[in-house]
């Protein structure tokens, strides 16, 4: 069987470091808000190239505390529209609902999967404070035409940067995560940078932004039992900050794998039903920023696919089946149209892609597309 992503193979290709890191935060007996989660914030600033990290409990919490704090800065009020992709992981809109605020759905573009930045402009109104952006499937999202909109209606560009930590903008100028006010990011397992359970981080380079959200994060205190805000409790422990500072220096080198896997996806499945990701996401264009989070392709018949893989041993996922504004919790949207963005859902099917696959192993998954009728 071809695992569509064989966490412990990853997390045992850094052994004996990873076991050396627990023991050493079990023999500090301190488990949060310690040196590990310090040094942490101090290492993933540093290479996302932004002023502040703040650690936090789940990629979730740290796009809610973002707009939290903004409303808190009087930036934002209840009612007030944040322009958002269609095509997400619901938790892009979740953070924008629990705030109060108004999710505006854009539909995607139909190669990239990522806003069309195009459609933007005529969803902006006098209620709009922000956009968000989603880096989704680990490639950048942000465009020219964004930057141009934030800079003419003065609003805030927020990433969803849970998929691409690692990834460029603009020639590896920027890495995503640098590039807005402020952005969200996500250490779940499966990430191309994975804790050993949930953990998340806030990066910006607003100074009054990253205090209240540091605050905020810890029950609304910068010292403690004085509350200057109703806050949450969402901290990332010691014990995963000192996992995240284990893998923190390969990241590089092992969005590079997904690169190479990535490359030789597009270059050798050629059945004709499947489409593939656009050429402009391949790691040989000329500027190209994408970290292969998700390998997605699509085919018109996607679960007789996925059918097909099964059964010779290759495992497969959907990201996602059921686009957000169709699903229950937003049963106030359902009767929304958004064809792209649906059509994307209905077809997309993730294959095996992480730093620990074989050349083999890559070859067995095209070789058995390539085979089906």
């Amino acid at each position: 069987m071809i695992k569509f992503l064989d966490l412990k193979a990853i997390n045992d290709s850094f052994e004996p470091h990873l076991s050396q890191a627990v023991k050493r935060v079990l023999d500090s007996g301190w488990y949060l808000i310690g040196n590990e989660v310090k040094a942490f914030e101090e290492e993933y600033a540093a290479y996302i190239g932004t002023k502040h990290c703040i650690s936090v409990a789940n990629g979730l919490d740290a796009l809610r505390l973002i707009l939290k704090a903004y409303i808190e800065l009087g930036e934002m009020q209840e009612g007030d529209e944040i322009i958002v992709p269609a095509t997400t992981f619901i938790a892009s809109h979740l953070a924008i609902t629990d705030n109060r605020l108004k999710p505006v759905l854009v539909e995607p573009e139909i190669t990239t999967y990522n806003i069309d930045p195009f459609r933007i402009e005529e969803l902006i109104t006098d209620k709009t404070k922000g956009i968000m952006i989603v880096h989704l499937y680990g490639q950048n999202a942000m465009h020219p035409e964004i930057q141009k909109l934030v800079d003419k209606y003065n609003l805030k560009l927020i990433e969803d940067n849970a998929q691409a930590a690692g990834a460029f903008y603009k020639e590896k100028l920027l890495r995503t995560g640098a590039i807005g006010d402020a952005a969200g990011h996500s250490f779940y397992p499966g990430k191309n940078l994975g804790c050993l359970g949930d953990g998340g981080a806030v990066t910006t380079n607003d100074d009054a932004l990253a205090s209240i959200i540091r605050a905020l994060a810890n029950y609304g205190t910068n010292k403690k039992y004085i509350n200057d805000y109703k806050g949450l409790n969402s901290r990332l422990d010691e014990i995963q900050a000192a996992i995240l500072r284990t893998k923190l220096p390969r990241l590089d080198n092992d969005n590079q794998r997904r690169c190479s896997i990535a490359q030789y996806y597009c270059e050798n499945i050629i059945n004709p039903d499947i489409t593939l990701p656009a050429a402009n996401s391949l790691p040989s264009a000329p500027g190209s920023s994408h970290v292969w989070h998700l390998f997605v392709i699509r085919h018109p018949h996607r679960d007789k696919l996925q059918q097909y893989l099964t059964q010779n041993d290759i495992q497969t996922l959907m990201h996602y089946p059921i686009p957000p504004h169709k699903q229950l919790a937003y049963k106030e949207w359902n009767d929304l149209s958004f064809p792209i963005t649906e059509k994307i859902h209905r077809e997309v099917l993730s294959l095996p892609i992480s730093p620990v696959m074989s050349d083999m192993e890559v070859k067995k998954v095209a070789d058995i597309i390539n085979n089906m009728n």
